[in-house]
């Protein structure tokens, strides 16, 4: 089991808003792509999202680390984009999709809250749209 600093939410809502933040964590390093010699734009934010889910939850970002929670969200979008299609074309969900998953990929929740929270999201992804919106304009 991996060590983290900070607690998980405890509730879907809470999720949602910390994957807001968590967004725009990840919204705010675009202008800084030119420095890595790759192009950041909204609709690859997603590949931020195991870095951001390392930070958020206080754990060493150790190549180890990045590369169990980078395996399992690009593992699962890619199995999972054919099924889902055109919801991954909005960056937020594409972003909070990888975001779980990395936890998931960390051993910090199991697959069933994965699927709950992912199922949440997608049911409320207008206050996640909101949310991030207003900080990202």
């Amino acid at each position: 089991m991996i060590r983290f600093k900070n607690k998980i939410p405890q509730n879907k809502q809470a999720w949602l808003e910390e994957i807001a933040k968590a967004y725009i964590d990840a919204y705010k390093a675009i202008p800084f792509g030119i420095f890595v010699d790759h192009e950041i734009n909204p609709e690859n934010l997603f590949h931020l999202a195991p870095s951001v889910c390392l930070k958020f939850r206080g754990i060493q970002n150790t190549k180890k680390n990045l590369k169990k929670a980078t395996d399992a969200a690009l593992a699962s979008h890619l199995a999972t984009e054919q099924i889902v299609s055109d919801l991954f074309d909005i960056p937020q969900m594409a972003f909070a999709f990888a975001y779980v998953t990395s936890h998931y990929g960390l051993g910090l929740i199991d697959q069933a809250t994965s699927t709950e929270l992912l199922d949440y999201i997608e049911n409320n992804l207008e206050a996640l749209l909101d949310l991030t919106n207003r900080k990202t304009k």
